[in-house]
């Protein structure tokens, strides 16, 4: 893939922008910075997504920092995460190294998951309380489940996770989070989220650095975006207490339902 001739503003825009959502919301990285690149910069989806797989991987290392330092981090649930995630995300850069990623074809398969994927994660973030509801009725009436139950579905969390990732870049925030919520009822919110991104730095890191090797990152754009997004992150976590979270998942929901919507039927 070329480089951009010259630094591009734009990239570094974008970047503050995901940044600051990523900051208020927990939620908007790879959901958003991927179809970005490829909406609006006409990026290839497989350079996007390698990308902003490198770019999750450094700005997510901060979030690992702090979760850790607090005690935020269940690391059994990291490791049985990693244990599926890890195999699952180096089958499937063997793959994206074997096929053709110039074909449209390629280029659509990519761009159809994400678009399904951020159109569930939406839907995660508006409803995620009533479906939280539903599924703890759901399993009370049915009993809890046993620990190597959850340690298996925990185990397939981590294979969906490292494929959809690996693919779309989309998946570890907030579908990983709901699903570890209904596992583990009994953890602090705070935990799920620290061993969520915890476990989302190596993933995105091993992705990014497949897609290194595959010859499909723009370290240009990666800088750029980088030069944004951290101060934009800072910001959003700044201005996060001021503002009604809740709105502002829903502005972030319907943004991500019409992103979906654009690349599902473009």
């Amino acid at each position: 893939m070329s480089f951009p001739a010259s630094f591009q503003p734009l990239y570094s825009l974008s970047g503050f922008f995901v940044g600051m959502l990523v900051g208020i919301t927990g939620v908007g990285g790879g959901s958003l910075m991927t179809p970005l690149l490829v909406l609006l910069f006409g990026v290839h989806p497989a350079t996007a997504v390698g990308t902003d797989l490198l770019y999750a991987a450094i700005t997510k290392t901060a979030g690992t920092a702090v979760h850790g330092m607090h005690g935020r981090v269940n690391w059994k649930v990291v490791g049985l995460l990693a244990s599926g995630s890890v195999p699952s995300a180096l089958l499937m850069l063997w793959i994206m190294a074997g096929v053709n990623r110039e074909s449209p074809a390629v280029a659509q398969a990519i761009t159809l998951t994400l678009g399904c994927l951020l159109f569930l994660t939406s839907l995660m973030l508006i409803f995620r309380g009533q479906i939280l509801e539903a599924i703890r009725k759901w399993r009370g009436e049915r009993g809890t489940l046993k620990p190597r139950t959850i340690s298996l579905l925990t185990f397939l969390l981590g294979l969906t996770l490292g494929t959809l990732v690996t693919l779309t870049s989309v998946g570890a925030g907030a579908l990983g989070v709901t699903v570890l919520l209904v596992l583990y009822p009994r953890l602090d919110v705070r935990e799920i989220v620290g061993s969520d991104i915890v476990h989302a730095v190596p993933l995105t890191l091993i992705g990014g650095m497949g897609y290194w090797f595959i010859g499909e990152i723009n370290w240009a754009m990666l800088f750029a975006l980088l030069l944004g997004s951290i101060p934009g992150i800072v910001a959003g976590s700044l201005l996060a207490p001021r503002l009604h979270e809740r709105l502002i998942r829903i502005i972030l929901a319907v943004t991500l339902m019409i992103v979906a919507w654009k690349l599902l039927f473009p």
